[in-house]
């Protein structure tokens, strides 16, 4: 594999100087939970920001004012224009830094600015398969994975077969036709790695004014992604929406945006609603929850209200998700887990270690260990599972007028 790896980073240099119309870049197209990305090594792309930028913009098909990604390789949702950088890691408790881009599918945009949770658990399955971390023959392999984004620890529990990585299974991931190998993801005090507090306010619960909506109370939470959670009545919904009905409502995603945006000045993550907008789609996430009510999830199968603790939906680059962002599966958890959070209220204000809530798509069970610290509340842990597969692996073409114009 090493060999290899070689071989195609000294092709893809020597088509890199050449004058050709294509360059040709290594990549691995991966699916990660719910999620499917390209996969690059960090080397194999211009140093140069901007010109990495538009590289990744022609990998993906974006910007497409049409919406379908036809002349790239997204899938022209928020679940599939997504891109991942994995490169040896330089600090010592960590094997691979891993960099998560969310590319927007109609602007020339790419947003650095957090993670996805469901693409993380491709992370360590593809370190190993490329060479970049040793495991056992047999067993499970420990890839720890620094989240360069939000400067966050990440431990993956990767099955090993023989000597590859084993992707086939029995796991059932509710969002993902087929199942596959477990594959356990461990984020690391993801509320406070990087220096930041889980509650950026302070407060497990805020209220703040939106204008064309009104008075909103919300938690604001830093895990997994900066994530805001308020009750479903706040935008008029009962909680157990599906992703068609809420995203042909455009009245109702100016909404849902609209809170979304003044909560990230809340959060200090931008100085404006107008900023939150434009620059930062990806973060913070928004989303609604509700006490457990029985629906029906998007394949047909019958969700009981007795069979989970909350129902909860979750918006992605300004549409509702088709299931739930693994980073908002995480603060999901680590609100559960804390007292006095609007997820927390819901659940009669009782602590939950553990936590099965309801999506689109399915149920998804997740854990948290929290514990009090001094005057504030600390999650040490937050725990889910997914399951990855390599979907194909080779070069990606780009126009080489891509570089030369920059």
């Amino acid at each position: 594999m090493t060999a290899s790896r070689s071989q195609r980073t000294q092709e893809f240099q020597q088509h890199w100087s050449e004058q050709v119309t294509q360059l040709r870049i290594p990549a691995v197209y991966m699916r990660g939970g719910t999620s499917k990305g390209v996969f690059f090594h960090q080397y194999d792309l211009p140093k140069d920001r901007s010109v990495r930028n538009a590289v990744l913009l022609r990998v993906i098909g974006s910007p497409d004012a049409y919406g379908k990604h036809i002349d790239g390789l997204g899938g022209a949702t928020s679940s599939t224009s997504k891109v991942a950088l994995i490169s040896k890691s330089s600090r010592a408790d960590c094997d691979v830094d891993y960099y998560y881009g969310a590319v927007s599918i109609d602007k020339p945009a790419i947003d650095w600015s957090g993670n996805c949770g469901n693409l993380t658990s491709a992370v360590g399955p593809f370190a190993i398969t490329e060479g970049l971390v040793e495991a056992p023959a047999d067993g499970s392999a420990m890839v720890r994975i620094w989240q360069a984004n939000l400067g966050q620890r990440i431990v993956a529990h990767v099955e090993m077969r023989n000597g590859a990585v084993a992707e086939d299974g029995l796991f059932e991931l509710d969002g993902v036709a087929f199942p596959g190998s477990e594959v356990m993801l461990d984020f690391l005090n993801p509320g406070g790695d990087s220096g930041g507090t889980m509650f950026p306010t302070g407060k497990p619960i805020d209220a703040f004014e939106v204008p064309g909506v009104g008075k909103v109370e919300a938690t604001l939470i830093n895990a997994g992604n900066p994530t805001i959670f308020v009750e479903a009545h706040v935008l008029g919904l009962t909680g157990i929406e599906m992703q068609r009905e809420v995203n042909a409502d455009p009245e109702l995603l100016s909404r849902a945006e609209g809170i979304r945006a003044h909560a990230a000045v809340r959060m200090g993550l931008a100085a404006s609603a107008e900023e939150a907008t434009c620059s930062r789609p990806h973060t913070p996430k928004l989303a609604f929850v509700s006490k457990p009510k029985d629906y029906f999830a998007s394949n047909g199968k019958q969700v009981a209200a007795k069979d989970v603790d909350v129902v909860a939906r979750i918006f992605s680059m300004g549409q509702l998700h088709h299931a739930m962002t693994g980073t908002g599966a995480v603060a999901i958890a680590a609100a559960a887990a804390v007292p006095g959070t609007l997820l927390s209220r819901l659940l009669g204000d009782k602590l939950h270690p553990s936590i099965r809530f309801g999506h689109p798509s399915g149920t998804l069970t997740v854990g948290a260990q929290a514990s009090h610290v001094g005057d504030s509340w600390m999650v040490n842990k937050a725990t889910m599972s997914r399951s990855a597969r390599r979907l194909m692996e080779g070069t990606v073409f780009v126009p080489a007028s891509i570089t030369s114009n920059r």
